[in-house]
């Protein structure tokens, strides 16, 4: 083929037209890349990716659902939270993450309850709960709880002195009570003596430490509730039976005498030994999440021998190095063995169960729930804040609402993350790189030098 003058200019604009469309092609994938994103994971069992349970869990929530992530300028935990929110914001496009320095809003932390940096807020159609713990599985259980909750109606006793889930005192419970109305938990008080009659709608009964004897006629009415299948918060004091003596007696519960004390409290900073530490819980469902220790100032100690149609068991222990002191908490305090104070570990808390009769059960769980807890200062609004008191507060009415449905995610491993190596291939490596290559370089360089020198 001849090249002519004119051939040639044709040539040279076939050039710059593919040029020209090579740049518009390459600006245009460069605009698109910033309006869309296409992920995919090649990890082996899918590690990155959302799971089934999960993915189905969403499928059931059409609406918007919001995720505050309450984390300081920290670019390890914001990734970790972006990351891990990634996987729901994939599946759920219109899902959003919205991040708060929780130095910047002291307020706002403290009004919320938010106690750890990194900790979730997830809202949806006006209910929020929080995580603390950054898995999938924590937060799918929370989308659970929040998505599934059904209206629950509580009945705090009333007419006794009675801590008020509404006052504003010190010794009352009106911060956790506000608590409860954002969970969606409906609040009532029930005076017996005004009310002879406990009514059938309710879900749950709180008895938060009378302070008057009740009636021989209101506890016999107590009893029948708990004989009909009723769930039942019992929160008690050292000392305070007010005539509560035959509902203990049905459960199988004994109120050991004196107060709890543990010398472990000094290492916290705290002077007061009558504060009971919980540092550690079993795997119940109230305590399967919780990961922070538990204040119990005035606490008393339990002991339960309990009746055959119920199945009981410990909820929260003490350290070993607590026991019930029987005499004034002041000065220097020591357990005496020749007296009937107790020596550590103390259950302060039990849990009892047993399944409702055909008539009751007028719920999936069929199971009626008790939990008894020889204190009732932990959720008051001065200890409230303290530790993870809220948290084990609210798994308490959660689990006797039988609000207590979990997502069980299967952690998915791969076998391609870890590469193992004997020690012969350890110091074949290690020679190869520390001596093996630098001296195959260096020969080369020689030989090569040395070809050319005596050509």
């Amino acid at each position: 083929m001849q090249v002519t003058r004119h051939s040639r200019r044709q040539l040279q604009l076939q050039t710059l037209l593919f040029v020209v469309a090579l740049l518009v092609m390459v600006g245009l994938l460069a605009w698109l890349s910033t309006r869309y994103s296409v992920e995919a994971d090649w990890t082996r069992g899918g590690r990155n990716t959302l799971s089934l349970e999960s993915r189905q869990l969403l499928d059931e929530m059409p609406d918007a659902i919001h995720i505050t992530a309450f984390a300081t300028d920290n670019d390890v935990i914001r990734g970790h939270i972006r990351d891990l929110v990634a996987r729901y914001q994939r599946y759920k496009p219109g899902l959003d993450l919205q991040f708060v320095n929780p130095d910047a809003e002291p307020e706002r932390i403290r009004d919320l309850g938010i106690t750890m940096d990194g900790e979730l807020l997830i809202a949806y159609q006006g209910r929020s709960d929080k995580v603390q713990s950054l898995s999938e599985q924590s937060i799918s259980n929370a989308l659970l709880r929040i998505a599934r909750q059904k209206q629950r109606k509580v009945a705090f006793l009333s007419g006794h002195g009675e801590r008020d889930p509404k006052g504003q005192a010190n010794h009352d419970l009106g911060q956790f009570g506000k608590l409860l109305e954002q969970k969606g938990i409906e609040l009532t008080s029930l005076n017996l003596a005004e009310t002879p009659v406990i009514p059938t709608d309710i879900n749950l009964l709180v008895i938060a430490d009378p302070r008057v004897s009740l009636l021989t006629g209101e506890v016999h009415l107590l009893n029948n509730y708990v004989d009909q299948g009723g769930n039942l918060l019992w929160l008690a004091e050292p000392g305070a039976s007010v005539g509560l003596e035959p509902l203990a007696e049905r459960l199988g519960v004994e109120f050991l005498p004196g107060v709890v004390v543990d010398a472990t409290t000094q290492l916290f900073g705290i002077e007061n030994p009558a504060f009971a530490i919980i540092p550690s819980y079993p795997m119940h469902p109230i305590t399967r999440e919780m990961t922070s220790l538990t204040l119990f100032p005035q606490a008393a100690a339990l002991e339960v021998d309990s009746p055959e149609d119920w199945q009981a068991e410990p909820l929260l222990t003490t350290l070993d190095r607590s026991w019930t002191e029987i005499g004034p908490v002041s000065g220097t305090i020591k357990f005496d063995e020749d007296s009937d104070e107790r020596m550590g570990p103390l259950d302060i808390a039990y849990v009892f169960t047993r399944s409702r009769k055909p008539a009751q059960a007028d719920d999936a769980a069929g199971e009626q729930r008790v939990v008894v807890v020889g204190d009732s200062d932990f959720l008051s609004n001065a200890y409230l804040g303290n530790a993870g008191n809220v948290n084990l507060g609210l798994n308490l009415f959660n689990w006797l609402n039988h609000d207590d449905e979990f997502i069980a995610i299967t952690a998915r491993t791969a076998g391609d993350v870890n590469l193992e190596l004997s020690r012969f291939a350890q110091a074949a490596i290690a020679f190869g790189f520390l001596f093996g290559i630098p001296l195959l370089l260096l020969g080369s360089g020689i030989s090569i030098w040395w070809r050319r020198r005596n050509r």
